[in-house]
């Protein structure tokens, strides 16, 4: 793997981590690895092996093809969204639970709106 590559792995790790509320510190423990090799990591200054990788997918919830730069991601090119889920993200667990209903509810409203198109009634087309 070349060293741009690595650096910029890092960077993705790093940025999730932070995302993440987690120290290098509390990162570290709970993937069984020292703060300094998370900080090599996130610096690109170090490869990691599978096992070392899955168990940071899995502790940050990521998505491996995210983290390896072979996916933008849903929400690519929707800086809306992006920032309604960063939002979100900031919310209290009970306060996410309320919002994620809230929404439910008025995009469940809003499909089984009907329109008028060139005088007929039609559900409003997906968008995605």
């Amino acid at each position: 793997m070349r060293s741009r590559e690595l650096v910029e792995i890092g960077e993705r790790i790093r940025q999730r981590r932070k995302d993440s509320h987690l120290s290098q510190e509390a990162f570290a423990e709970k993937a069984g690895i020292s703060v300094n090799t998370v900080s090599r990591i996130e610096g690109g200054q170090a490869a990691m092996s599978v096992e070392i990788f899955s168990k940071i997918v899995a502790i940050l919830e990521a998505d491996a093809n995210e983290l390896l730069g072979k996916s933008k991601g849903k929400l690519q090119g929707k800086p809306y969204l992006e920032k309604l889920f960063c939002r979100m993200w900031e919310l209290k667990p009970k306060e996410q639970e309320i919002a994620l209903q809230t929404m439910t509810a008025l995009i469940e409203g809003l499909e089984g709106k009907i329109h008028k198109y060139g005088g007929e009634n039609r559900k409003v087309p997906h968008i995605c």
